[in-house]
């Protein structure tokens, strides 16, 4: 029988700074645009402070499900470790 290879993985520092970076300026536009876009729609729907705020929590949630996804659209392109 052959015995298990001891590959290791080696972090790819160059990829993970990118999808960093990248998640961090993408972030900073989904959330200010959940906080701007939720205060925007509850003046249009005439909700109060507390309609305004549980709009931006759910814009918010959307947000955090659009980084989430993009983070692992990213990590397929830009894989964060190799096999050496």
């Amino acid at each position: 029988m052959n015995a298990p290879s001891s590959s290791s993985r080696q972090i790819v520092w160059p990829s993970v700074i990118t999808v960093i970076s990248a998640a961090i300026l993408i972030g900073a536009e989904v959330f200010g645009a959940a906080f701007a876009g939720g205060w925007a729609l509850a003046i249009l729907l005439g909700l109060g402070d507390q309609g305004t705020h549980i709009l931006q929590a759910v814009l918010f949630a959307l947000g955090v499900l659009v980084m989430t996804a993009f983070i692992r659209a990213a990590q397929r392109v830009e894989p964060f470790t190799k096999r050496v």
